[in-house]
């Protein structure tokens, strides 16, 4: 069984690791993951049909044998180091990619003495080592002098009998039936002779299999002893290469703890040449905390992100060290180290990336909405209506039935496209952060403020649109502010004394109860009706029944892609299950429960049945209102106390459920965690 491999991090050491596993027999990867979708390593495995992603935390359940992190982000390391399965190796990129050039530099070389070795067939039989060839039926068809010599079977005896009646301790046939190659094997003949030898496959140009070819030669004390001298010296030769030609510093310590190799990075940062470091004790360079060559060589353990300070000018570094074992025997230890100085800047860098990561480009247009229904297409019909103006939208509607997806559209077809598209998820900021975000602020508007100041985000989106979802998460002070916004169309920096003039077109969503909200007094009367102007509701999927056949079949063309499937369509019956279901979680539910079936289904199925739906799915059906259910009509609740009581019920249920948890409980009805804990004071549920 071949081992599962996942790779993350697609620069150019993972498309080093890439191309070499795509030539391995013995492994599979089965997905690349970087966040940036252009990166070498995912093209190669979009090309190679591999799944590609931009997070690697779904994609450790279930465990893959080996992953390869190649980040060169520490952080990230240490990560996926708490998160991974036990059984899970995991492989430091740096340490990953050395490996892979050796292996692959091995694999060169193997290949062109193989090469080599077929333009000498001629000659064969004054080679001094022994070879035998076998067909496909296992029968010998050459069987060189030096065979003889070695075996004492004279070659006439051989040609075209099975292999097994020849020499029966040979391993060929296993290599006819597995074409699996066995390099470097070490055998016993029949006679006794020890034999160092190495049995492949022969295939044909289509690859198929002819025979077996076995190369093999006998062996003295001597011999093998040169032979790993020879093959240490080889493999230092590769090792210092690769590490002199490295941006990390690394040094390489011997089984004693003697200084071996260091390189060039290693000097910069530490201030140390190899005058001060080769053949030196693995502890000459540390002027504070203890050597990790010296543990690792006692416990023949890797040890990670161990801090410590080096070299004269003490420096602050992190230092990760593993054991290297030559077949089976501990050779020495390298050690990759950070300069820490290094890593807090692109901490730094990080931070900032992710304060700007809620300006997004409007990635979808109305064509990207799937629907059939007319309760659908009047809501888009509404919304290309209110594009062509700037006034304020409002989308109302259930979380998951695709208000951004509205958004996103709106302002595609609006004449502001060309500009900027800023995204704010009013429940996902602090509110000690919320109005600074949103409006800026002035240097020394508080403690920590940035030196100039920064823009917020309204004036980021000058020109273009702003997008609040969950609006009615804001604070009484921020809706304030707010409505000074839509009515004058300026802002007010944090610490600031001149407004400034703004163009910006707001599109709000919200899953709360405005209505309510403003009864108890949560929310604005005045915001209300201000950004009320142009509301759109976009109905539950529950309610637009004839949309869940189209938004299954677009789902399941996402999710293949996201998967490696081919699943083509749904049968009828599955179709029917789906529209008979409540849907309290809407689309973003429905993509979550094909996903979920797409995962269990066999890798050749092309059409998902009744029986795929998860039966998670199948128990939630009595937990929720469903299409096919009689409703009572003669309740003398209003509309809104009916709805009322069953978003409490299905609260209730989903909290005993979960065993309490608010949090798991949030994640599966698609709520913040704020709304929650706000529906909870609502109905004065725990």
């Amino acid at each position: 069984m071949k081992r599962t491999v996942l790779i993350i991090g697609a620069g150019n050491g993972g498309t080093a690791i890439l191309n070499f596993l795509l030539m391995a027999k013995d492994y599979r990867v089965i997905a690349v993951v970087d966040s940036y979708p252009d990166a070498k390593g995912i093209q190669l495995a979009r090309k190679h049909g591999i799944k590609t992603a931009d997070s690697w935390a779904r994609l450790i359940d279930p465990p893959p044998d080996i992953i390869f992190e190649v980040t060169g982000n520490d952080a990230v390391y240490q990560e996926i180091a708490r998160e991974k399965k036990e059984k899970t190796i995991l492989v430091q990129g740096r340490v990953a990619f050395i490996l892979a050039n050796l292996i692959q530099e091995k694999e060169e070389l193997m290949k062109k003495s193989n090469e080599e070795a077929y333009l000498r067939e001629l000659v064969f039989n004054i080679s001094d080592n022994g070879m035998i060839v076998i067909n496909k039926d296992e029968e010998v068809v050459f069987f060189n002098k030096e065979a003889e010599n070695l075996t004492g079977i004279a070659a006439e005896k051989t040609i075209g009998r099975p292999i097994q009646a020849v020499m029966p301790a040979s391993s060929l046939p296993r290599v006819v039936q597995t074409a699996v190659t066995e390099s470097n094997q070490r055998a016993r003949l029949d006679n006794g002779r020890d034999i160092l030898t190495t049995r492949m496959p022969i295939r044909n140009e289509q690859g198929d299999i002819l025979g077996a070819f076995a190369i093999f030669k006998g062996i003295t004390e001597m011999t093998r002893l040169a032979e790993e001298i020879t093959n240490l010296k080889h493999i230092q030769k590769m090792l210092e290469a690769i590490i002199y030609s490295s941006d990390d510093a690394i040094s390489v310590v011997d089984e004693k703890g003697k200084g071996l190799l260091i390189n060039p990075a290693y000097s910069r940062i530490t201030g140390l040449d190899e005058s001060d470091v080769i053949g030196k004790p693995a502890n000459t360079d540390i002027v504070e905390g203890e050597s990790m060559h010296l543990q690792v060589l006692k416990t023949q353990k890797p040890v990670r992100g161990a801090r410590m300070k080096v070299g004269p000018a003490r420096r602050d570094v992190i230092v990760n060290v593993a054991p290297v074992m030559v077949n089976g025997e501990l050779k020495g230890s390298v050690g990759v180290i950070h300069d820490l100085s290094e890593i807090q800047n692109l901490t730094k860098e990080l931070q900032r990336a992710r304060r700007m990561i809620r300006n997004i480009e409007a990635k979808y247009t109305f064509d990207d909405i799937i629907s059939e229904s007319k309760e659908m297409n009047l809501c888009l019909e509404q919304a290309r209506l209110y594009a062509r103006t700037s006034a304020t939208v409002l989308l109302r509607g259930e979380s998951g039935t695709g208000k951004e997806l509205f958004a996103h559209a709106i302002h595609n077809a609006s004449d502001r496209k060309y500009n900027q598209f800023v995204r704010v998820n009013c429940a996902a900021i602090a509110e000690s952060l919320l109005e600074s975000e949103l409006f800026g602020y002035e240097e020394g508007a508080f403690s920590g403020a940035r030196r100039g100041g920064k823009k917020g985000f309204f004036e980021e989106a000058h020109r273009g649109s702003i997008f609040l979802d969950e609006i009615g998460e804001l604070t009484p002070g921020t809706q304030a502010k707010l409505l000074r916004v839509l009515q004058e169309g300026e802002i007010m920096r944090v610490g600031g004394t001149k407004p400034i003039q703004i163009d910006v077109r707001v599109i709000a969503a919200t899953n709360v109860h405005l209505e309510k909200a403003i009864i108890n007094g949560d929310f604005r009367e005045d915001l209300y009706y201000r950004i009320n102007r142009m509301p759109i509701y976009i109905p539950p999927l529950r309610e637009r029944p004839r949309d869940i056949a189209p938004l299954s079949i677009h789902l399941l063309k996402k999710l293949n892609g996201e998967y490696g499937r081919d699943i083509r369509t749904i049968s009828p019956e599955a179709i029917q299950m789906l529209e008979g279901y409540g849907w309290p979680g809407n689309v973003r539910e429905l993509e979550n429960i094909l996903g979920r079936a797409i995962i269990f289904m066999d890798v050749h199925a092309r059409m998902l049945e009744r029986a795929d739906l998860p039966s998670l799915f199948m128990e939630n059906d009595s937990a929720v209102p469903v299409r096919n259910k009689q409703i009572q009509t003669d309740n003398p609740l209003s509309l809104g106390e009916q709805l009322a009581n069953v978003e409490k019920e299905i609260i209730q249920k989903t909290l005993n459920r979960l065993n309490g948890n608010k949090t798991a409980t949030a994640r599966e009805l698609g709520l913040s965690i704020r709304n929650l804990y706000y529906k909870l004071t609502k109905y004065n549920l725990e």
